[in-house]
């Protein structure tokens, strides 16, 4: 309506002119000197443009809504949503390779969840071997020893009678001992009867004895030779100093005593130390798997973000059916000198059964998601545009294309993270991709 108002203003000066030099022209003649073929043409002609008008007025008005609703780029915003028009120079520079789809092997996996334990042979739960008072503490959690390293110092009246007692059998041991070899010369002599050697050398089998079994004792509680060769020198009060060591290299995650606590011996364990440079890694394997799994079969260990953690091979799949949770267990020992892997830690596991089949397959990387849908980015004349696909198993660096995209086919096979933020960028920017 604005159009015609505006076409109409256009025209009407026109008009006016024409009309007053139809008046002059009447006016000097005193008569219409217009043949009536010409009147009637004339307003054929007038009818004709009225019609016209008309018509190039709806053409106008009907341009003008589709110029206001689309902005005259409809078609092409339609398009430009979801391509991104690059040269083949620029996509060069901007690291962007192309390649064609293959038919490969994706080994077939099962993915099973799984924990990750310490291993059994390397933890140290350490408990003092005599009574005592806890003196000093030279460990706390968190700590890394070193085998045979000293955790703590413990006061103990055990210790001192135990070493006591040796002393006593080792002096009573001597004496026994020289009580013999002088009787064993006076019989060579012919001056004592065999009666009293006799008597001198059940003396000393006897004294032996009790000298054994004491330094047994000590041996139990960890008390070694050379420790047991320097009593005699020992300074005074330092029989009663017991002290913890610990039995394996490790970390300290555990300690539960406080100076001057009075622990006892055998009790619950004081300091807790583990070895995690290796683990082993339980799988709980469903009945149903379980005649797909076996031992020596490749397995992946992958957080919830899908980072690998370790790999590894099952060394061994348990005899036993849990029976709550109805499944078995596939073992892993796992080499975790990086100490990737903590145990209590649940990852998932990726066993590959090695039941391969032939499939198009392309790089994980390729694959991308754009508005929500799994795309890989293929060629066009002018740049490149995503196209939906929909994917299936993955093995190593490679994904499954059940559709969307044919062997041999193009797609790009490096770069498609660049090109889904120059997509993204262009959605927030001017609406064009490019």
């Amino acid at each position: 309506m604005k159009l015609n108002l505006f076409y109409a203003a256009l025209l009407s000066p026109a008009l006016l002119y024409l009309s007053a030099c139809g008046n002059d022209a009447s006016d000097s003649s005193g008569a219409n000197r217009t043949p009536p073929q010409a009147e009637d043409g004339h307003d054929d002609h007038e009818d004709g443009s009225d019609e016209e008008h008309e018509s190039h007025d709806e053409a106008d008005g009907d341009d003008h809504e589709g110029h206001e609703e689309g902005g005259g780029h409809t078609e092409h915003e339609g398009e430009g949503g979801d391509h991104v028009e690059l040269t083949a120079e620029e996509a060069e520079a901007a690291g962007i390779r192309t390649g064609r789809a293959q038919t490969g092997a994706v080994s077939g996996q099962l993915e099973l969840p799984a924990e990750i334990r310490f291993d059994a042979d390397r933890v140290a739960r350490v408990s003092p071997q005599v009574e005592g008072t806890v003196a000093q503490l030279y460990a706390g959690e968190g700590d890394i020893v070193k085998a045979g390293a000293t955790l703590a110092r413990l006061t103990s009246r055990e210790l001192a009678g135990l070493k006591a007692d040796y002393l006593n059998a080792l002096s009573a041991e001597r004496l026994a001992q020289a009580e013999l070899e002088r009787e064993e010369n006076l019989w060579e002599q012919k001056i004592t009867a065999e009666a009293d050697l006799q008597s001198a050398r059940a003396a000393f089998a006897a004294a032996n004895a009790g000298r054994e079994a004491a330094e047994n004792r000590l041996h139990a509680i960890g008390i070694g030779h050379g420790t047991l060769d320097k009593l005699n020198e020992a300074a005074d009060g330092s029989l009663a100093q017991a002290y913890v060591t610990a039995p394996l290299a490790g970390e300290v995650i555990q300690r539960s005593v406080s100076l001057g606590e009075t622990v006892s011996a055998g009790g619950a364990p004081i300091f807790v130390i583990i070895d995690d440079s290796v683990v082993w890694a339980d799988i709980a394997v469903y009945k149903e798997d379980l005649g797909k799994v076996s031992e020596g079969q490749t397995v992946t260990f992958q957080q919830e973000d899908g980072r690998v953690l370790a790999e590894g091979t099952i060394s061994n799949v348990l005899p036993v059916i849990n029976e709550a949770s109805r499944t078995a267990t596939a073992r892993v020992i796992v080499d975790n000198a990086e100490h990737r892997l903590k145990p209590g830690q649940f990852v998932t596991a990726r066993i590959d059964t090695g039941e391969g089949r032939p499939v198009v397959r392309v790089p994980s990387d390729a694959i991308v998601s754009v508005e929500d849908r799994m795309s890989v980015f293929v060629p066009t004349d002018d740049g490149f545009e995503p196209r939906e696909v929909r994917t299936g198993e993955s093995a190593g660096s490679y994904t499954e294309i059940i559709s969307g995209l044919e062997a041999d086919e193009a797609f790009v096979a490096e770069g498609a993270f660049t090109l889904k933020a120059q997509l993204e960028k262009d959605a927030f920017g001017d609406g064009h991709a490019h």
